[in-house]
């Protein structure tokens, strides 16, 4: 009679056990990615942009251009700063961080968000310190391969050595 309650318990206990081993399906984004690691590159391709401006109105004025992403995958992780790069006619040029600015590690979860920030001097129309930037294009650390583009509106690009444009880290976003 003593085997009856043991095999009862052993028997409650496996189905407890195989019960927490279920292949959820519907566990949400939080069961999918915990076996990710968190230090996976984030893909452009998995992310939403989104493009605001505080325009230079005139050549010797400061601007900025505001690039938003929103992770649309699986965690992923930006380690560094992003790459951009300045597209005239004739040139491209690429943007270096802030100065000062030290690369951090931000990991995002799904619908998670961060920003970065291109700063730059407008320009003088047809100055030979100016360049005529028609587009810029910018890519993540450890997925270089992919570009995206955004149409350049904001007016000529001082160029000089002290008024050269430059893009900061990556900023957290909301709470």
């Amino acid at each position: 009679m003593r085997t009856f309650p043991l095999t009862l318990a052993a028997a409650l206990a496996a189905t407890l056990l195989l019960t927490g081993c279920d292949d959820d399906k519907a566990g949400g984004d939080d069961v999918k990615n915990a076996d990710r690691p968190s230090d996976a590159a984030c893909a452009l391709g998995d992310m939403g942009v989104k493009v605001g401006a505080g325009a230079a109105p005139a050549a010797g004025d400061t601007g900025t251009v505001t690039v938003t992403l929103t992770n649309k995958g699986k965690q992923c992780t930006l380690k560094g700063f992003p790459g951009v790069d300045l597209m005239a006619d004739d040139k491209t040029t690429s943007v270096s961080p802030d100065e000062g600015a030290k690369a951090q590690s931000l990991t995002l979860g799904k619908g998670g968000t961060t920003s970065f920030t291109i700063t730059y001097v407008r320009g003088e129309a047809g100055s030979a310190e100016s360049l005529a930037v028609r587009k810029a294009s910018f890519t993540l650390p450890g997925d270089t391969g992919t570009a995206h583009e955004l149409a350049w509106s904001y007016g000529e690009v001082a160029w000089a050595a002290d008024k050269k444009p430059s893009v900061s880290g990556f900023e957290t976003s909301g709470d």
